[in-house]
This record gives structure tokens, sequence and C-alpha cells, in this order.
């Protein structure tokens, strides 16, 4: 795959569940512990590896993503052998993407190199603000000063390198926003990934919310925000290819554009989610969520999968539509065809697809079918009425 073609490609997500704190906003599958055992973690992580890469022999690997948790707290040496195991498991794409993610302390950006040597071309960073008030309210262990820091030892190290913001915080304004966004793009970034922040269960802001301690912009102002960051980086040559990311032309990410084209991706690691496409069926897989849990099934049965399932037409549909219209380019026409064996118009419903249409919610042509830049916007009630 290359970084113009609209081929989903096959991805590989390595999940590393470990962090030094847990940030109150975060819902992800990650968890503080005194001690790592690092080698017992690498060695599982291979078996698991090897259990799906007996599954899937013949593909052409495209991407892989350490992502977590926090994977810069893994040993590069971890890293390393991953990576030599996928490369001698499948055949690797001559540009293949590697993935990790970081986040900007002193200490694990001094592991940059090593993580370089191992084989990763491309670090994302956990900025999320360039405020240290903001970073401290969004629980961060870090400063602004090491988060530029850390952009800098990235750039030295990598060929790429990309990092995430935080806005739509409370009382944020858009001229606040907009000094810190400049900021940022200061640091010439060719990937930047900018997300409002939301409120998600079982987090410690969901708490604080229902208490009433926390309370975000209101809708208009949330949406004006949107509004301001895509025209903002559409005139710095950044697109927003999707909602959330924004890129150079050829600088997007591959590995995760393999999610939105709905492609083939295993993953492995506790909680890791894939997507495999075996014998015609298309099938989701789970690994057990708890780390020690997914270790001990590891060892013991030589993976932890304990979901793996078909996905049926109606889901599928619903899946791909979720994850494609997310982007710029749509769904295109040949998605739908390898996945469903249909044009959109014999899969959805004529009249919700049309009233979208003529309410300049979405595009539908040649190429495929696309929201529109207010409906992606939009994307909850407009998928909602598409799929009704």
């Amino acid at each position: 795959m290359t970084e113009t073609s609209s081929a989903p490609g096959f991805g590989l997500y390595i999940h590393w569940p470990f962090c030094k704190a847990k940030c109150p906003y975060c819902d992800f599958n990650s968890h503080v512990r005194e001690r790592i055992d690092q080698a017992r973690w690498r060695d599982a992580l291979l078996v698991e590896l090897a259990h799906y890469a007996r599954q899937t022999e013949g593909r052409r690997l495209t991407s892989i993503f350490f992502g977590g948790g926090t994977p810069s707290l893994m040993e590069p040496e971890t890293a390393a052998a991953l990576i030599a195991s996928a490369r001698d498991a499948w055949e690797a794409a001559p540009d293949l993407e590697i993935t990790l993610e970081a986040n900007p302390t002193s200490s694990e950006g001094a592991k940059f190199q090593g993580f370089a040597e191992a084989g990763v071309n491309r670090l994302s960073i956990g900025v999320q603000s360039l405020e240290d008030s903001a970073l401290r309210f969004l629980g961060r262990q870090h400063s602004a000063a090491e988060a530029l820091e850390a952009v800098a030892l990235a750039r030295a190290a990598v060929p790429r390198f990309s990092f995430d913001l935080i806005y739509a915080r409370p009382e944020q304004r858009i001229e606040q926003w907009g000094e810190e966004l400049a900021r940022a793009l200061e640091q010439g970034p060719e990937h930047i990934s900018l997300y409002q922040l939301t409120i998600e269960e079982n987090t410690v802001f969901h708490g604080a919310w229902r208490r009433g301690e926390l309370a975000l912009p209101e809708e208009d102002d949330a949406a004006a925000l949107f509004e301001f960051t895509q025209a903002a980086l559409e005139a710095e040559g950044l697109a927003g290819y999707e909602i959330s990311n924004h890129a150079r032309p050829g600088a997007e990410s591959r590995h995760n554009l393999t999610y939105w084209r709905y492609g083939d991706y295993v993953g492995i690691g506790p909680g890791a989610h894939g997507r495999l496409t075996l014998e015609g069926q298309k099938l989701a897989t789970r690994q057990h969520r708890a780390p020690e849990a997914w270790l001990q099934a590891v060892e013991a049965e030589g993976h932890a999968t304990r979901q793996r399932q078909g996905v049926g037409a109606g889901e599928r549909l619903e899946e791909m539509l979720m994850m494609g219209l997310r982007l710029r380019e749509g769904v295109t026409r040949a998605a739908f065809q390898r996945e469903l064996g249909a044009e959109p118009e014999n899969l959805l419903a004529a009249k919700p697809l049309h009233d979208l249409i003529e309410g300049g919610f979405l595009e539908l042509d040649a190429a495929g079918l696309r929201a529109t830049a207010e409906g992606r916007q939009r994307l909850d009630p407009l998928l909602a009425r598409l799929l009704a």
C-alpha cells in the first residue's frame, strides 16, 4: 500500500496496557503497576503474535501500531523483538509504517532513539496541551516545556512524527485555543490529531461532571471551536482527512486509515480488538482485557482470545459507515463491493439517503459515499438517520 492508495492495507495492533498514572479523562484499557516483568511480557506478546500469524499466512503487512496505555514505557528491545517477529510472519510492505505512542516525559523521551533503532519509524506523542495549567487539569505528568522537548527529540529520531492536542476544555475561548494552536503549528508537524474533550463513563471526569463540578463548552461553542480548528489547519496545508486528524498530503496515518477503510488487522495484547477476513467471513476478535489474566491465558493457551465471532452483513455495513464516513474521502464503491457485494444505493434505504444528500450532509457519486463537512460535524445523528 502506498501513501496515496485507497486500499485498506493489513495492520498489526499491539497493546501495551501500562501507564505511570491514569488520566482523569481516559477510558482506555490502561493500568498502573509498580513493577512490570518486561521479559515475561515480551515473550507473551510474541506468543500471541505467532498465534494470529499462523491464521493469516500470506498477508502483506502495511503497518504496525504500538498503542496503549503508554508503549514508550516498554523497553526498546521488546519493540525490536515484536517488529522482527512480524516481519518474519508476513511479507512486509516496502514502506511498512511502524508507529509507537509515546508520552513526553524526560525519561521516555530519552528512549526515542532506542525505539528508532528497534525499527519504529513514526512516533505519536501525547502532548495534549501546551499550557501548563491545562496539563495539570488533564492529569498529565509532563510540562509544556517537556512536551516541546519531546517533539524535538522525535523529529531527530524518526522520519515521521505526530502529536495530539485536546481542546474544547472548560471555559476555553477561541482566542486562547488559537494562540495554543499557533504554538503547536510552529513545530512544523506533518500530522496532528486534535480531539475535543469528551466525558467518558467510568472516568474521574465523569464523576466530576455528574456532581456538577465540571462543565464542557455548550454545543454551539464547541461547534465554533471545531470550525475554527478546521479552517486554521486548512490554511496551514494540513487538511482534515478525518474528523480529528490533519496531515499534509502523504503524511496520513496509514495504520489508522486501515481502520477507517474497514481493512483487516490483527490485535494482540490485553483488550486488543481485531477484524479479520478468513475463508470469506469477517471475524471480530477481542483479547482478554485484564493484564494479569491476559498474561496467564497466553502462557497457558498460546493466546487470550475471548471473542471470535462472525460479523453479519448488517453489522458490517454499520461498522463500515461509522468508520468510513469519518474520512473526507468517505467509503468507496470498491469497499462496498469488497465487504457486501453491492452498491450503496442497493444497501441503504432510498428516502433517508435522498434526504441527507438533499440536505447537504452526504454526497454520492461514481467514487462512493462521503459526508460533507457539515455531515462530518453531525456524524452521530447522520448515521442514526441513514441506518434507521
